[in-house]
């Protein structure tokens, strides 16, 4: 490679698009994560008014929206390694592809721990709410069976009502790992993204 091309290929703002990735990264990711927070939170808060024993199991989803914001800041601190300042000289030697890749390193991990989040969020917000209804409405029953003398069928429908309440729980925790996988799916992409560098010589 001759030195006019490296000049060309590393241009002073070649690093402008590889902190923009690290921007885009923490920054998005982190949107994900406080969004899907709030979210199942809000839901969360709200079940755990009828059912407060909930409220430590249910917790789940504020964790695996959390975990997408770890991953920006995985993705960032790649990144800024990557990152390598001009020599003595004044020369740049971090080139327009290294900028290129390390922008869509941070958009595929910030995107996806976006959508992620999002997706957590939701789900979670839902889920919560529906097992602390669940969880409301077989104590309804449970405290109408004694009142009216049921014994035995009263005690049968709380013991159906707990593993109803058991596997919207289940299935709670299979979505949520699920939508967590997108996130995680970004962060190898931008991992992988990341080792692909060339930096001039200027031989």
């Amino acid at each position: 490679m001759v030195a006019s091309d490296d000049y060309t290929l590393c241009p002073t703002i070649a690093p402008f698009f590889g902190y923009m990735g690290i921007a885009f990264s923490i920054v998005l990711a982190n949107v994900g994560a406080a969004m899907g927070t709030a979210k199942a939170g809000v839901g969360i808060l709200n079940s755990s008014i009828a059912s407060p024993e909930l409220i430590w199991r249910n917790l789940i989803p504020v964790v695996m929206a959390g975990v997408n914001g770890i991953y920006g800041l995985i993705t960032s601190i790649i990144l800024n390694g990557a990152i390598s300042p001009p020599g003595g000289d004044g020369l740049s030697i971090y080139s327009l592809h290294n900028g290129f890749a390390h922008l869509a390193a941070g958009l595929c991990c910030g995107l996806c721990a976006l959508g992620s989040g999002l997706a957590i969020g939701l789900v979670g917000d839902q889920a919560v709410t529906s097992i602390g209804y669940y969880d409301y409405e077989q104590k309804k029953l449970a405290g109408f069976g004694k009142r009216g003398g049921g014994g035995k069928s009263a005690g049968g429908g709380v013991k159906k009502g707990k593993a109803g309440g058991d596997n919207l729980f289940v299935a709670m925790v299979l979505i949520q790992v699920f939508a967590g996988n997108i996130a995680l799916y970004g962060l190898i992409t931008s991992i992988l993204l990341s080792q692909t560098v060339y930096y001039c010589s200027y031989n």
